[in-house]
């Protein structure tokens, strides 16, 4: 039976996304995590009207000033944190209240690990450095990274012009996978993607041709073919001695958009190569704090291909709540307040749900729900779904979302059906002839 966590709730908690997303699902998953412990959640994030707001578990949001310095976050932080100190009571032994700061994006990360000398003590925060972050975070680094410790990863090629980008794309075969090096640098509403999956040349072109927009380089990966049970995931916590107790790996059934997009429902099962692979990188890379890496199964040869590793809680975290609610996001806690971290019990067959991303999925691929496996359905075993936005003890926040996601959806339709009608104004477009020559590399293949 796995022993209750013991929490220090004098120590409050505050959630940090400078990305502009209202459906971050992982915001409201770490406030209803912790504020279920007793542990008061604050909140800095896209907005005060934010579905997350409606939470009962976050006490106070502020808006995030969007595209920041780090300077001026770290002054935020501390205005804040003056605000949410005073509204408490003082410690017992006269001492200062310190504060533990949880991004959830990596933006977010990256400007809290470059500060985090300022910002102690007053700020708990795991010992990460900007190089170490950059590392996972930059999609450029990690294909180097994979390479350098002999990790698969997919065929990746770095163009350094629209030409280039052509061959490139031509000699790994179509589709392929575009990514953004660096993709917290995306502006906001460009309609940029952070991964997508292009399918022509002149697709490779438009998008090499944007990189002064995105910020960042443009990164060219082999579509690894997507398919039933291929698509895993390995959350963990690696404290501060770099042992790794809460950590687990869970399989997507769903994803969006299909087969290149995050988790729209997932199932959390056993998996030792995917597992043993994550905790090996994170020994190597010298990792600490919350770590979310996804994986890709090679049909052809069995091997799992990383393919992102992400310095801090993925969205679909709460997966991996054992019986006694354990997740990464409260051994984070733990650790940081210098609390023992219990053992994670593994609860297989446990599935999460993201309502919107899985309806979606369902409308567009209605394929069939893989068949449960690894002890789902022996007796003692989990099979409780956790969903993303609905929850009995906080109704309000799926409320709020529901409704801006209807508008959501009713701008994309209209959006949609503006460019199918300039489209037919504008007659059939004219696609390639030819291939363009196969051009020498900068090929980053692992070993």
């Amino acid at each position: 039976m796995p022993r209750r966590q013991s929490f220090d709730t004098r120590v409050p908690t505050v959630l940090v996304r400078l990305d502009r997303n209202p459906f971050h699902h992982g915001t409201l998953g770490a406030a209803r995590s912790l504020g279920r412990a007793g542990i008061p959640v604050h909140a800095v994030i896209e907005s005060g009207t934010s579905p997350v707001t409606r939470s009962r578990y976050l006490r106070s949001a502020r808006a995030s000033p969007g595209e920041t310095s780090d300077t001026e976050l770290a002054a935020l932080l501390h205005r804040y944190a003056d605000e949410i100190v005073n509204g408490t009571s003082p410690a017992p032994d006269g001492a200062s209240t310190p504060l533990l700061v949880l991004p959830l994006d990596d933006v977010s990360a990256l400007g809290l690990a470059r500060r985090r000398a300022e910002l102690s003590p007053r700020f708990l925060l795991p010992e990460q450095t900007e190089e170490q972050l950059l590392r996972v975070a930059d999609k450029a680094e990690l294909a180097e990274t994979c390479a350098s410790l002999g990790l698969p990863h997919p065929r990746t090629e770095l163009p350094t012009g629209a030409d280039e980008a052509a061959a490139m794309a031509w000699s790994l075969g179509l589709p392929v996978v575009a990514k953004w090096s660096r993709p917290w640098l995306l502006p906001a509403g460009g309609g940029l993607r952070s991964t997508s999956i292009v399918r022509s040349l002149a697709e490779v072109r438009e998008l090499y041709a944007r990189a002064p927009e995105a910020g960042s380089r443009l990164l060219l990966q082999e579509l690894l073919p997507a398919g039933r049970d291929l698509d895993w995931f390995f959350h963990g916590y690696v404290d501060a001695n770099g042992g790794c107790s809460t950590g687990a790996t869970g399989c997507k059934e769903r994803s969006w958009p299909d087969g290149a997009g995050l988790t729209a429902v997932g199932r959390w099962t056993a998996n030792p190569a995917v597992e043993r692979a994550a905790r090996e990188l994170c020994g190597a890379l010298g990792f600490r704090g919350v770590c979310d890496l996804d994986f890709r199964m090679n049909r052809a040869t069995g091997a799992y291909h990383l393919l992102d590793f992400n310095p801090r809680p993925g969205a679909q975290f709460r997966l991996f709540a054992d019986a006694n609610g354990l997740d990464v996001v409260r051994a984070l806690h733990l650790d940081l307040t210098g609390r023992p971290v219990p053992p994670h019990s593994p609860a297989y067959g446990r599935r999460f749900v993201v309502e919107n991303y899985a309806a979606l999925s369902l409308l567009t691929s209605p394929r069939r729900r893989p068949a449960d496996r690894d002890g789902a359905g022996v007796e003692g075993m989990s099979r409780r779904t956790e969903y993303a936005w609905c929850a009995a003890d906080d109704p309000a926040p799926a409320l709020a979302m529901g409704l801006v996601w209807l508008g959501h959806l009713l701008r994309r339709a209209v959006a949609s059906a503006r460019r199918f009608l300039g489209s037919r104004r504008a007659g059939p477009a004219i696609s390639p002839s030819a291939p363009p020559a196969r051009s020498s590399s900068h090929q980053l293949t692992p070993r």
